[in-house]
């Protein structure tokens, strides 16, 4: 399966971009969880299977990865570079963080936490998909999905995926609360004000030249 992202093309500032954007990823991660005022979808459903198996947050975040990405296959979708650092680092990064960051309990630091976990998060995901070497498996398979059935809507598709997997993480007792509404609306607008500034473009070809041929004869 071909690896996406042509590494050939600032490698070092795109690499160094991707790894670092994925740690801070899981460093944002971290602090909405400390904030314990809510998550985002697919955090509500890591952290219910964590309580659920006791395994931790980075463990269910990188078993979860690696799963959707098995449901890759039958949608044809090729994994980049950034799609498997994805799988990995950021439960690396969220577990470290956490294993370094003891709960807090006055409200008003755990609100600080939440606000500056959802910036940084913004910021973060503006670092990893402006190095372009591939989406992370949760967003690929939204895409991917689309991509086969052309006539369904992305934000419909992302809608139903993130309802369902935050009813089945809710259930599971993931945290939902004013964070979970306050990710929703700011991670958008947040990762396009960021993204003019992290975004790697791609190398533009040269035009091939016209030459009009000689004349026979």
């Amino acid at each position: 399966m071909t690896l996406l992202g042509n590494l050939r093309h600032r490698p070092v500032r795109r690499l160094t971009q991707l790894f670092f954007g994925l740690v801070v990823y899981g460093f944002s991660m971290a602090l909405m969880i400390r904030s314990e005022l809510g998550l985002n979808p697919w955090d509500v459903f890591h952290q219910g299977m964590s309580r659920l198996t006791g395994l931790s947050m980075g463990t269910v975040v990188i078993a979860t990865g690696l799963l959707v990405l098995l449901a890759w296959l039958p949608l044809r979708q090729r994994p980049g570079v950034g799609t498997l650092a994805n799988v990995v680092v950021i439960g690396l990064a969220v577990d470290a963080t956490l294993a370094l960051m003891p709960p807090v309990e006055p409200f008003a630091t755990r609100a600080v936490l939440l606000v500056a976990g959802i910036v940084v998060n913004g910021a973060a995901t503006a670092l990893y998909l402006g190095a372009r070497l591939g989406p992370g498996p949760r967003d690929g398979l939204m895409t991917g999905f689309v991509a086969r059935r052309p006539g369904r809507s992305l934000r419909l598709v992302r809608t139903v995926i993130e309802v369902g997997v935050l009813a089945v993480g809710a259930l599971l007792g993931g945290t939902i609360g004013a964070g979970t509404v306050a990710y929703a609306l700011a991670i958008g607008p947040l990762a396009q004000l960021f993204l003019p500034f992290f975004d790697v473009p791609e190398p533009t070809r040269p035009a091939t030249e016209h030459v009009t041929p000689a004349p026979t004869g």
